[in-house]
């Protein structure tokens, strides 16, 4: 147990702080997708890292087990919206951030027209005029679940041109 005040971090930093590469395309990805921080996707990098291990321990099983925590793993991330209900282990180890990063509230709210930009966006979100059902959603980072799509509404119109 730990200090309650003090929650545990939800993502790992890169290995090596300095690789240009890596610098290069992680800038791009927070300019595309409008994040505030490196933290925000490094966020994303670790729920994928997560569901790629997952999807890696499948091959050691065999029989009816690997069947059954094949399908409970894809049932989850078809609930998701991260793959396909007919997917395969080796469609989840296709995944990449984007795909992550593409389901939040913020790139959706964007997609579907509700806002200039992806910076508007967030900006609509954590000032409270994004609503899902009749729940008002204030993070830009929340993980947008199949079928939610349809029920994200925003309380003030906006004229995009």
């Amino acid at each position: 147990m730990g200090d309650p005040k003090r929650p545990r971090k939800q993502y790992e930093t890169p290995g090596h702080p300095w690789k240009s590469d890596r610098l290069s395309m992680e800038l791009q990805l927070l300019g595309e997708y409008g994040l505030r921080n490196k933290r925000e996707l490094w966020r994303a990098e670790t729920i994928l890292r997560k569901i790629r291990a997952q999807a890696r321990s499948l091959f050691v099983l065999t029989g009816e087990k690997r069947v059954q925590e094949e399908s409970r793993l894809i049932q989850r991330l078809y609930k998701m919206g991260l793959v396909d209900e007919n997917a395969t282990a080796d469609d989840i180890l296709r995944l990449n951030v984007r795909d992550i990063l593409e389901r939040r509230l913020q790139t959706i709210v964007f997609k579907l027209g509700y806002a200039k930009s992806i910076h508007h966006a967030r900006q609509l979100i954590t000032h409270g005029h994004v609503y899902i059902k009749d729940n008002k959603v204030k993070s830009p980072s929340y993980h947008v679940m199949r079928g939610e799509e349809s029920l994200i509404r925003v309380a003030i119109p906006v004229e995009v041109k």
